[in-house]
């Protein structure tokens, strides 16, 4: 039933892109760093995120999730002159899914953001673009396997539960089988103790006429 459980929850949360596009860039906190896409209308674009600050100590990007860490996120329409559409705050990691209204140039934009100074900052990236059609295609077919694949799994799971009633009949059958067998044993022994005991009691008073005949007792 787990399996099942996981399986529904991917039919509601699998989504299958057009398109995607991964990269990272290096800056600072406070630095807006935006970045030019084309969508037509009713383009589904889907960002997802990720900001690591530099450590000293171990001369690295190091990701943290604290409340320190923050990413400003903002798109804005270049055809509507800069209209902005979406700005929002997020933490160190998320993603963010926007949806446009009309065909032309958008800036996508990210502001990292952090307590205690000017830090050097790694942003990692991903675009998922595609349009609803497609996505709802996509999720209607992906859909569609994975619910044969629970169909599948649910035959294997009634042909093992068809196996397991049949080992079980045939375990009540043998158990009836040897219970009889045990009861017949059992009553064997009694008749055959019966018989043996009447036939000592006859020789016994058998023998006993017999001396008492020939006058040895």
């Amino acid at each position: 039933m787990v399996m099942f459980q996981v399986l529904f929850q991917l039919l509601v949360l699998f989504q299958l892109p057009l398109n995607a596009y991964a990269f990272y860039y290096y800056g600072n906190s406070g630095e807006r760093r935006c970045f030019h896409k084309e969508l037509s209308k009713d383009t589904l674009l889907k960002g997802l995120y990720k900001l690591s600050t530099y450590d000293n100590s171990q001369d690295a990007y190091v990701y943290s999730n604290g409340q320190e860490l923050s990413v400003q996120i903002m798109v804005e329409e270049v055809f509507d002159d800069n209209h902005r559409v979406v700005n929002q705050k997020g933490s160190a990691s998320g993603d963010f899914t926007f949806t446009a209204l009309q065909s032309g140039e958008h800036l996508i934009c990210f502001q990292p953001s952090t307590r205690g100074g000017r830090t050097k900052t790694m942003m990692e990236v991903e675009f998922e673009v595609g349009s609803l059609a497609e996505v709802d295609s996509k999720k209607k077919s992906t859909i569609q396997t994975l619910q044969n694949k629970v169909q599948v799994l649910i035959s294997k799971v009634n042909g093992i539960k068809r196996e397991q009633d049949l080992v079980r009949e045939r375990e009540a059958m043998f158990r009836d089988a040897s219970e009889s067998a045990n009861s017949r044993a059992m009553w064997w022994s009694v008749i055959s103790l019966i018989v043996l005991g009447g036939t000592c009691a006859w020789q016994l008073t058998h023998l006993r006429t017999f001396f008492v005949k020939q006058k040895v007792l």
